[in-house]
């Protein structure tokens, strides 16, 4: 365990980064809005894989979160997330105020098309993208990072950021790491604290009937049918549902059968006040 430099400000972060590409050593960055699980601590070890030093960014970012959404709420865990981040020997945090990530007269967004705009998140959260794609750009060119670790839970914001990071030429190769999950399958994720005890038990169902959702398209089952079947359960099942697609893995479009290409199956569902989401490949 190695105590973690602290960095809150885009210069103290530039000269330590600029320091270690002078050394010839490589440098990844994690972005998260902290109230750090395992899952988070994956994505640091994943980091360490391709680059030796990482820095993992906790930013409460207010620009993606709608008026309605739970910024002022969102956990806000630093030490527990600096004694995480000191056990997995991450080299330094980002810990921004938001005045240092968005100061007085910001007036610029990034505007997104392709994969932020196929009718999934997007319908339900239509500024979420932006905000986070504004966000992210600016990590990029602040950290100067030669890689950024994503998860594939959010897995329209990995298609989005990847789009971005290749469109805009910033430079920083988008890593993907596979969905931490517990032991029950549900999603590792920040939120699932909001669970009461009955919402929690209930919460793997998504994982399960997606599941069993891939296996039909596996089967060659018509895939509308399928579909509609699923949403049907997870209804049933007492879920509020904002949607469960079947999409292209890459692109994001509607598809009608295998044949389509790669498929990815994407839900987000709420539960009393917490909002749930979730994907797998077919």
């Amino acid at each position: 365990m190695s105590q973690v430099a602290v960095f809150e400000t885009v210069k103290a972060m530039r000269e330590a980064v600029a320091a270690w590409h002078a050394a010839g050593e490589k440098v990844a960055l994690v972005p998260t809005m902290g109230a750090l699980h395992e899952g988070h601590i994956a994505l640091v070890t994943e980091a360490q894989k391709h680059a030796r030093r990482v820095i993992v960014s906790i930013f409460v970012n207010p620009t993606q979160f709608a008026p309605h959404e739970d910024f002022k709420k969102y956990p806000r865990t630093f030490d527990s997330d600096r004694a995480q981040l000191e056990a997995a020997n991450a080299d330094a945090i980002y810990f921004p105020a938001v005045e240092e990530m968005y100061p007085p007269g910001f007036a610029s967004r990034v505007l997104l098309l392709g994969p932020a705009a196929v009718g999934l998140e997007d319908r339900f959260r239509p500024t979420h993208f932006e905000g986070v794609a504004t966000v992210c750009c600016k990590l990029f060119t602040q950290s100067k990072a030669d890689f950024a670790v994503f998860g594939e839970k959010d897995y329209q914001q990995l298609k989005v950021v990847t789009r971005m990071a290749h469109d805009l030429d910033l430079g920083i190769e988008i890593v993907p790491l596979a969905t931490f999950r517990e032991t029950d399958g549900l999603a590792m994720s920040s939120r699932n604290r909001y669970l009461s005890a009955d919402e929690r038990a209930l919460a793997p169902t998504l994982h399960r009937v997606m599941q069993a959702l891939a296996a039909r398209i596996r089967n060659d089952d018509p895939l509308f049918q399928a579909v509609a079947d699923a949403q049907t359960e997870i209804i049933t099942a007492g879920f509020e549902l904002d949607y469960l697609e079947a999409r292209h893995a890459d692109t994001l479009a509607p598809v009608t059968s295998r044949a389509d290409g790669p498929i990815r199956l994407l839900i987000a569902a709420r539960l009393g006040a917490t909002r749930l989401i979730d994907n797998i490949g077919v």
